[in-house]
C-alpha cells in the first residue's frame, strides 16, 4: 500500500491511480489521519516533519519513504537508518521560483522598490529615489546545487561575475569560479553580493558572523533563502547597524513565524519574508513526477533513485 500523510488535490489523486492501476493508494490530509494505516504501509509520501521514532517503529512494513520537501532535517534519521529505509525527497523542483526570488527581491531592493512604494502611499513624488544597478556586478553564491546554479543562470542574463561556494567546491555550471566553503573569508571582499541557499547541516550552523559580514563591502546586499541558522541574526543586525553591509533580504528564520518583537522588523535595512521563496503553483505537480519516477524504479527493483538520501548524513 502507498500511504500519503502529505495532502494533495483530488486531480493529483486521479492522475496518481490513472498512471499507476496495479498500486492501491490511500489518500490522508496529514498524519493524524495516516497513522492509523502505517502499519499497512509500504511506501509513505509525506512532508516529513510528521515523523517520529514511534511512527516508524510502528510501520513495519515501510520500505520507502518518499518527503514531498526539500528540506528533511526534521526526520527520524537513526530510527529509519536502523530499518534500512529507503528515502528520497523533491531536491530540485525549488529552483525555479527560488533563483526568480532572488533576482526579483535583489531588484527590488536596488530599485528602491520600499521607498517608491512607500512614496506612491504618500502621493509623493519622490524622484530622488536612488537607483542603483545589479548589472555587472559580483554575486556569490553559497551552495552551488541546483538552486544555485539557477540563480547564476539568471545572474548571467544581468553580465554578473558568478562565484559558487560549496562543501567540495567542485566546477558547476553558469559559475564563473568555483571554491570550497573553507575559501569563504577569502572571497567575501570581493563579492557585492551573497545569496545563502545552504541546506542546514553541522557544518553550515552560524557559517556567518559578525566577522563574516564586516568583511564585506559596506555597499554588499545579504539575501538568505537556505536555512535561518545558517547566520547569527544578532550578529547580522549589529553588522546592519553598523553599516558594515547595506542591506539583507531574509526570507528563512531560527524562529518562524518571525515573533513581533523581533528586532528586524524595525530595521529599515533588512527585507522580509515568510518563508516563501520556495512557493510556486507547480510545486506538487512537480514533486509527484519525481515520485512517479521513483516508483516506476520501485517496482522494477531498480537500485538508482532520483534525489536518494544517505541517511547517515542528512542529505
Amino acid at each position: 500500500m502507498i500511504l500519503f500523510s502529505a495532502k494533495i488535490s483530488r486531480k493529483h489523486h486521479e492522475t496518481l491511480m490513472e498512471n499507476h492501476p496495479t498500486q492501491a493508494f490511500l489518500f490522508c490530509n496529514n498524519m493524524e489521519e495516516a497513522k492509523a494505516y502505517i502499519k499497512k504501509a509500504e511506501i509513505l509520501v509525506t512532508y516529513g516533519g510528521d515523523l517520529t521514532p514511534e511512527l516508524i517503529g510502528q510501520a513495519q512494513k515501510l520500505k520507502w519513504i518518499m518527503v514531498m520537501s526539500a528540506g528533511i532535517d526534521q526526520m527520524p534519521f537513526q530510527a529509519i537508518e536502523e530499518r534500512g529505509i529507503l528515502v528520497t525527497n523533491v531536491k530540485g523542483i525549488h529552483k525555479v521560483p527560488m533563483a526568480e526570488y532572488a533576482i526579483s527581491m535583489l531588484l527590488q531592493v536596488y530599485r528602491e522598490a520600499k521607498v517608491l512604494s512607500q512614496s506612491e502611499k504618500e502621493h509623493y513624488w519622490n524622484s530622488a529615489a536612488r537607483m542603483q544597478e545589479i548589472t555587472e556586478k559580483t554575486i556569490l553564491i553559497a551552495g552551488a546545487g541546483s538552486i544555485g546554479q539557477e540563480v547564476a543562470r539568471l545572474a548571467k542574463a544581468f553580465r554578473m561575475k558568478t562565484i559558487g561556494v560549496s562543501k567540495s567546491g567542485k566546477p558547476v555550471d553558469y559559475f564563473d569560479e568555483n571554491h570550497t566553503t573553507t575559501n569563504l573569508d577569502k572571497l567575501l571582499p570581493e563579492s557585492d553580493i551573497v545569496v545563502s541557499v545552504l541546506p542546514r547541516t553541522k557544518e553550515t550552523q552560524g557559517l556567518f558572523t559578525y566577522e563574516q559580514f564586516s568583511k564585506l563591502p559596506n555597499h554588499a546586499v545579504f539575501l538568505n533563502m537556505g536555512r535561518g541558522d545558517v547566520l547569527i541574526e544578532g550578529d547580522l543586525l549589529k553588522a546592519l547597524q553598523e553599516k558594515k553591509i547595506a542591506h539583507a533580504i531574509l526570507d528563512v528564520f531560527e524562529e518562524e513565524p518571525l515573533p513581533e518583537e523581533h528586532p528586524f522588523w524595525q530595521e529599515e535595512s533588512v527585507t522580509i519574508t515568510p518563508h516563501i521563496s520556495g512557493v510556486s503553483r507547480h510545486y506538487t505537480r512537480r514533486g509527484l513526477e519525481i515520485f512517479g519516477e521513483n516508483l516506476q524504479r520501485f517496482l522494477e527493483g531498480k537500485e538508482q533513485y532520483v534525489n536518494k538520501i544517505d541517511v547517515t548524513k542528512g542529505y
